[in-house]
């Protein structure tokens, strides 16, 4: 049965998922979402597709589940991939999916969205600048933990990996440089060079695709 992905190109959380799924590799499709036309905040979406009103939901069969390490998590139990091979790397890999969501992600995602795709009119300096700082020291964080490292955590790419660079391959300008974060910058290319490794873009359709 092919699983179905509600997502969008420009969700960095979604990528997240649709790498996971395209690396499985499984059998999967992307189901486009009209986020910045408000689709995945409707009643009907919110009633047949996740009560959150987000993006992604992974959908296999009559089970769906939405959030981005959830997805990822079941994914690994129907692969037996991207997993830790004992339980002290398997609470390591959770450990760091919950940091990149409260300290990464979700100031990445918000910066980006700001400064990209929220009207002029409607932006702040004061809090671009505040999610500058706060995203600068999340990647500090990163950057040093990767220094001396291949991969985020154990011998080879899990989901901690998957999560944390799900905003680091677009271009669109968020205050990041791959060439200011060189050990960042060598484990983006480590995790491109994986087989079947995709751009967000190519594995889903933008909702704005003069910017991307």
């Amino acid at each position: 049965m092919t699983l179905k992905l509600h997502c969008f190109g420009e969700s960095g959380h979604s990528y997240k998922a649709a790498l996971t799924l395209e690396l499985g590799p499984l059998d999967w499709e992307p189901v486009h979402v009209d986020f910045f036309n408000g689709v995945a905040r409707s009643a009907e979406f919110r009633s047949g597709v996740n009560e959150m009103g987000e993006a992604p939901v992974l959908v296999d069969g009559e089970t769906h589940i939405s959030q981005s390490g959830v997805i990822q998590s079941y994914l690994t139990e129907k692969t037996g991939k991207f997993g830790g091979e004992t339980p002290e790397e398997d609470r390591e890999i959770l450990r760091w999916i919950l940091w990149d969501n409260h300290k990464l992600s979700s100031n990445t995602g918000v910066l980006r969205f700001m400064m990209n795709f929220l009207s002029p009119q409607h932006r702040s300096d004061d809090v671009i600048a505040f999610l500058t700082g706060r995203q600068k020291a999340a990647l500090q964080i990163l950057e040093t933990h990767l220094t001396q490292r291949d991969w985020m955590v154990g011998r080879s790419v899990t989901n901690a990996d998957l999560t944390c660079c799900g905003y680091l391959f677009y271009e669109e300008p968020f205050g990041f440089t791959r060439a200011d974060w060189p050990a960042i910058d060598r484990w983006l290319n480590r995790i491109a060079d994986l087989p079947g490794w995709k751009h967000p873009y190519d594995l889903m359709r933008p909702a704005y695709p003069d910017k991307a």
